[in-house]
């Protein structure tokens, strides 16, 4: 197989986020539970998993050692979610016995158990992002946000025709999104007012998460936030939620991230949101990239399906839980290649320091050495090259992006100089090995010989 340039079809800029995330490490696996793990939540210091056990485990970030006063007990059934308030100073823990309870982290002292209003199992709870409101809902569908510093109820309502499963705050506090059974998500306000609806997996939502960095629309000069819900369907979406004075509170879908053959149980950004990590059923966890809908890495690791994952808010690990009653933490490589790595002894510099000779330099190295040229004739240098989009390539660098087999393209080039997929005009007709697929194609044939 051949192409036109492309180590990646979709944007060069996702070939170089590969380059730079080279590995996801096992680094410690706990298993201190006894029963399914459901989840796990961590701050900047913690990790907290909670369990069918009834009991929730925390655990030291600096060496995975467990607390002193670890696996905190009280709860009479399972413990289906936990969070950490935003100082990390407060635990939170919801259960089947319908209660939410609140925990010090410092010492493990119970502060709160908040009963909720029927007494229906708590699937889920979230602090707000200033820690004022505890978010708990529950199997009847009831949604209740709880005063945090009163331990009071403040408002409560309820989803329709189904278990609220999944609910994850704005960055701003100023709304939050909930997900049922019945595959619904809701957009509310802290007033507790439904402002939004929509049908988003058909056979229910599992999870949803919604990025901490908000996003602005340079066209309509509306802010957004992205957001991910997952289901009982195998798919992951991603939606924009979009906020403005003349179109009030709107869910647009964006994409479907596709991967898994069963259903996705769980889903989160990473702290700065580039990037999103699910766990399915089918026992993987997928890490995909969040601008593109990529995958990074597939960890196969655990044995049964995987409940539960999170990535730490400031440091480059990924934990994810199972019902094989294990956690795994995952050190994320994100290092960048440097210019001029070769040896330990010399000087590194960062692909955004690259001149335009590093950037050649690059290429050679990577066996794009016909691409120098064009590269230098149009001042690349690391900056730039950190900005190339598949657009860029085609609009700017006429470059055309896409695979073919060689026989078919050296066929076809012969006889005229367009694009078979676009029919646009060909600015160069370099063929470039796309050994990422010849590789990717030389696996499957090995599996399917075996």
């Amino acid at each position: 197989m051949f192409h036109l340039w492309n180590r990646n079809i979709k944007s060069v800029k996702l070939f170089f986020r590969f380059l730079f995330f080279q590995m996801a490490t096992l680094i410690h696996t706990l298993a201190d539970h006894n029963d399914d793990v459901n989840y796990c939540a961590f701050s900047s210091s913690c990790l907290a998993t909670c369990s069918l056990d009834k009991t929730i485990r925390v655990y030291s970030l600096s060496n995975f050692a467990e607390l002193p006063y670890s696996p905190l007990e009280g709860h009479a059934y399972a413990v289906h979610c936990c969070c950490f308030s935003p100082s990390g100073l407060v635990l939170a823990s919801c259960s089947t016995d319908g209660t939410s309870v609140l925990w010090d982290t410092r010492d493990g002292r119970r502060l709160a158990v908040l009963e909720q209003p029927g007494a229906s199992p708590v699937r889920v709870c979230r602090f707000s992002p200033e820690a004022a409101y505890l978010l708990a809902g529950a199997a009847d569908g009831s949604v209740v946000l709880w005063n945090v510093q009163s331990m009071k109820l403040y408002r409560s309502g309820k989803v329709k025709g189904g278990s609220l499963m999944a609910c994850a705050f704005s960055p701003n506090g100023n709304f939050f999104v909930t997900g049922s059974s019945s595959g619904d998500l809701t957009i509310w306000d802290d007033k507790m007012r439904c402002l939004y609806n929509e049908k988003a997996h058909d056979l229910g939502v599992t999870c949803c998460d919604i990025s901490s960095h908000p996003v602005s629309d340079s066209e309509n000069g509306c802010k957004y936030f992205q957001m991910a819900s997952c289901g009982q369907d195998n798919h992951i979406k991603l939606w924009l939620i979009l906020f403005a004075d003349f179109l009030g509170v709107q869910l647009k879908y964006k994409c479907t991230l596709n991967g898994h053959s069963a259903p996705v149980l769980a889903c989160a950004f990473s702290c700065d949101g580039q990037m999103i990590v699910s766990g399915s059923v089918d026992k993987c966890v997928i890490i995909y990239e969040t601008s593109t809908g990529n995958t990074l890495h597939t960890l196969s690791q655990h044995t049964r399906y995987v409940t539960t994952c999170a990535f730490a808010p400031h440091s480059p690990l990924l934990a994810t839980g199972s019902m094989d009653k294990t956690v795994h933490i995952w050190q994320l490589d994100l290092k960048q290649p440097c210019a001029g790595d070769t040896t330990e002894n010399e000087s590194k510099v960062a692909i955004e320091d690259w001149s335009e000779d590093d950037v050649s330099a690059w290429l050679c190295a990577q066996d794009l050495a016909d691409f120098v040229g064009l590269f230098k004739m149009n001042n690349i240098d690391g900056k730039e090259l950190l900005n190339l989009t598949k657009e860029s390539l085609a609009n700017e660098l006429k470059i055309d992006g896409y695979s073919y087999e060689r026989e078919a393209m050296e066929n076809w080039i012969s006889n005229r100089r367009s694009s078979p997929m676009t029919n646009l005009p060909l600015h160069s007709l370099m063929l470039t090995p796309n050994r990422t697929l010849k590789m990717a194609i030389s696996r499957w044939l090995e599996t399917q010989q075996k």
